[in-house]
């Protein structure tokens, strides 16, 4: 049962996907449809169209399995000798910095939110 609210729940979220493809078919511009679904649903939840109980368990599971996600396009990576040479030194440099600057910031606003419900809860 566990299982099936969990696909259920996948599914959900995968209609905002869909939703996001249909408008990304509209609206020729440079964010991608999974973005836009994204948008989507984080507004529903925030108008409380959408509660998250109906997605919260398979949101979870998503994030659960995400490394397995990335492994095939990492794995992928390893095709293109171009990359691992000296011509990819720049790309790397840059995810490397990119990486760097996200870690950086959800450290900083996770410690805010922490510090924030810290304070709420004194």
């Amino acid at each position: 049962m566990k299982l099936l609210k969990i696909c259920l729940q996948i599914a959900f979220i995968d209609l905002f996907f869909i939703l996001g493809m249909a408008i990304k078919s509209f609206i020729h511009g440079p964010i991608p449809a999974s973005m836009i679904g994204l948008l989507l649903l984080f507004f529903a939840l925030k108008l409380k169209i959408v509660k998250l109980a109906w997605i919260e368990q398979g949101g979870k599971w998503l994030l659960a399995e995400l490394l397995l996600f990335f492994v095939p396009s990492a794995v992928g990576i390893v095709n293109y000798k171009e990359i691992l040479g000296f011509e990819g030194i720049e790309t790397i440099a840059l995810i490397i910095f990119s990486t760097i600057i996200v870690m950086g910031t959800t450290a900083f606003v996770s410690e805010k939110i922490y510090n924030h419900k810290r304070s709420d809860a004194i």
